[in-house]
């Protein structure tokens, strides 16, 4: 194995173990939540409220934002570190001030953002207005924190620093359960609302999340220098690329608001159902694919900028087999145990049976799009690095308003659930379309997508599916005690992950895969 291939491999174990406790922790925090407020309209009001900073992060954050920054960045510091770390203040500035200015705007206009986000159903309870309404303009803020926290963390996973980066969700996660749980007494304290609590949560998080990375920065001397030149050449190129991102951005915004809106004309719970099932739908995607692909982003956008085009291909090949071999497993296991999952993690106090049997329909329809999602995470950024942001973009703008033509027509049929098919179903659609245009740029051939190493993963993600569900059926009991179920549970778990390494291991692939796990 080569030296790159190695470093790529371990970068992405380290983002994957770190956001593995952040998601525990995530996990932790929802339950939390399902046990004190239920599946209710107070749940609803928190999910909208959350929803739109939420999405505006896709922008600033964790999409666009990232995809663009990394590769720019990157080409800097390859000139000079110490440009590279006035790029990086300069983009702190830049991207203080904007999502500063977006923060004010909606605080000032939070109520009619919600009358534009949600129908008259919603809007018929004058309490419920008033509690999501208030939560919009205390979580307002949180869309500059963490925007910030996404920059700090593109900086330093350039500077092959990827732990702490990753594990600065955890913080957020720990900061939001201590609001739950104790938060709503102090609110009520002040003869305020205890759902409050939950907006100050995401309001302290988002900063810790933030402040956590900078003592790693200044360690890398890559803290505050001046001056800055605001409107530079690279940040030009930045923004100019967040620009074209935000076509995108702007089209998922809408599918977001009609999405929710048709939520909420179904019934009461329905975008807590949602956000629930998409919580535990993102569990596998936040620890693999995410790390797989931020480690992606920077090996790949290294050697492509280096000229190596042979390197970057092979980089991208590991990030695509890597993708399948982890994703695979988790979407066999949750698959067979969606209802076990959800009832273990969720279920209690105000949360309860019927309420586990929507977010399972839900949870199941969205993980129809799970090996599709890991793969869409690893090749959207890369269109950035090779200069054609406009790919990524345009296709998700056409998946969207067909997944926008699709939910319409099919929700007052179906209910609530058809949103999540429709979500697995766009995602198919763009990552089939970005794979074709990824072969077109780069000519890696057919045989780059489909190679035998990818249809034996198939064989035993099969193989995981049925020993986990078979298992589960045998000794799994919805009315034991807590901990008998969780080791039943735990049984059906291991019974999937053994047997899909074994069928691996009958395969050829087992032998591989431990001098793999021996030499990290």
């Amino acid at each position: 194995m080569s030296k790159d291939k190695k470093s790529f491999i371990l970068s992405a174990l380290k983002m994957a173990l770190a956001t593995f406790s952040s998601r525990v922790l995530g996990l932790v925090r929802e339950k939390a939540l399902a046990h004190v407020f239920g599946a209710s309209g107070i749940t609803d009001a928190y999910s909208i409220a959350y929803r739109l900073p939420n999405m505006l992060r896709d922008l600033f954050a964790e999409g666009a934002f990232s995809s663009a920054f990394v590769p720019v960045f990157t080409e800097i510091r390859t000139i000079s570190d110490e440009e590279a770390r006035r790029l990086l203040w300069s983009m702190f500035l830049l991207l203080g001030t904007v999502t500063g200015f977006i923060s004010l705007f909606i605080m000032g206009f939070a109520s009619e953002i919600l009358h534009l986000m949600t129908d008259e159903k919603f809007t018929s309870d004058p309490q419920r207005v008033e509690v999501t309404v208030m939560l919009i303009r205390i979580m307002a803020p949180f869309l500059t924190f963490v925007s910030l926290a996404a920059l700090f963390m593109g900086a330093l996973n350039t500077l092959k620093v990827f732990f702490i980066p990753a594990m600065a969700p955890a913080f957020f996660n720990v900061v939001m359960i201590l609001a739950i749980l104790f938060g709503p007494s102090v609110m009520e304290n002040f003869g305020m609302n205890g759902a409050y609590a939950l907006g100050f949560g995401v309001l302290i998080g988002g900063a810790v999340q933030m402040l956590i990375q900078l003592p790693i920065l200044f360690k890398k001397a890559y803290g505050p220098l001046g001056p800055v030149k605001l409107f530079s050449k690279a940040t030009t190129k930045i923004m100019n690329r967040i620009s074209i991102g935000t076509i995108g951005i702007a089209a998922t915004q809408i599918n977001i608001l009609i999405t929710t809106m048709l939520a909420t004309s179904t019934m009461v719970g329905a975008v807590t159902w949602l956000n629930y099932a998409f919580r535990l739908f993102q569990f596998p995607v936040g620890i693999l694919s995410v790390s797989i692909a931020n480690s992606n982003l920077v090996h790949f956008s290294e050697t492509w900028k280096k000229g190596d085009r042979i390197g970057s291909i092979e980089h991208l090949k590991t990030g695509y087999f890597f993708s399948f071999l982890t994703v695979m497993p988790a979407f066999a296991l949750l698959f067979a145990l969606a209802s076990e999952t959800v009832q273990l993690i969720f279920e209690g106090g105000r949360f309860g049976g019927q309420d586990t049997a929507m977010v399972t329909s839900a949870l199941n329809y969205y993980l129809v799009g799970l090996p599709f999602y890991g793969l869409y995470k690893i090749f959207s950024p890369t269109f950035f690095t090779l200069d054609k942001p406009k790919v990524p973009v345009l296709i998700s703008v056409l998946a969207i308003f067909c997944n926008i033509i699709f939910c319409v027509s099919l929700t007052p049929v179906y209910g609530f659930k058809i949103l999540a098919l429709g979500t697995s179903l766009s995602m198919l659609v763009i990552t089939l379309l970005q794979s074709i245009f990824l072969n077109k740029y780069l000519d890696i051939g057919i045989r780059f997508f489909l190679y035998p190493r990818i249809f034996k993963i198939f064989i035993a993600a099969i193989g995981c599916y049925l020993a986990a569900e078979n298992v589960s059926q045998l000794f799994y009991d919805r009315e034991a005690i807590y901990l008998e179920r969780a080791l039943y549970f735990c049984l059906s778990g291991i019974s999937g992950v053994l047997a899909y390494a074994l069928i691996l291991g009958v395969l050829g692939e087992f032998k591989s895969l431990l001098k793999l796990i021996k030499r990290k």
